[in-house]
């Protein structure tokens, strides 16, 4: 395999392994995952919200460092290179998204879409300079009583943000999330 190849295979696995950080760091509340998936002069069109990836960073930390839980699923990534240092990145989603609507109500809404996202790659390391995100399908659905739940038994531990959820405790240590300053 020739050397440009193997560098193409990289970078989609670079690009591939930032929408994952993205994925963990909105799910977990995770700041330093989501800052290493941005650009610090990114832009990001997000339904609610439309700036710069710094403010959507601070509004989603917002949202969902409470008790929100949240679950995200990106699949059919096609990364088309435009030049060496960017790619047009399509990736569909799947989201749930759950936690108060203000009150003491749970408001539960699923989220079908995509990401298209401009990736530039800066000093060897690919992430999202601009995000718009395309909103396919959305569903506001009834959460299940917990009496309905529990029939089964409890599902532990239950997802939590960072730095509370298991994932962070593997070996004792924190995941690094490849920031660099």
């Amino acid at each position: 395999m020739d050397h440009k190849k193997i560098v193409e295979l990289h970078d989609r696995e670079a690009i591939r392994d930032c929408l994952y950080r993205y994925c963990r760091g909105i799910d977990r509340a995770d700041e330093a995952a989501l800052r290493s998936s941005y650009w610090p002069d990114a832009h990001d069109n997000h339904g609610a919200y439309a700036g710069s990836a710094e403010g959507f960073i601070e509004f989603a930390l917002g949202v969902f460092k409470t008790e929100p839980r949240n679950i995200h699923q990106i699949t059919n990534i096609l990364i088309e290179f435009i030049s060496p240092t960017e790619a047009a990145v399509e990736s569909y989603f799947t989201a749930l998204q759950r936690g108060p609507d203000g009150g003491r109500t749970i408001r539960q809404v699923l989220l079908c879409g995509r990401y298209c996202d401009l990736f530039q790659k800066r000093e060897g390391e690919w992430r999202i300079a601009e995000r718009t995100v395309v909103y396919d399908w959305l569903e506001e659905q009834t959460p299940q009583a917990m009496s309905e739940i529990e029939r089964f038994g409890l599902r532990q531990p239950i997802g939590t943000s960072h730095p509370d959820d298991p994932i962070y405790a593997l070996g004792k240590r924190r995941i690094p999330s490849r920031v660099r300053k």
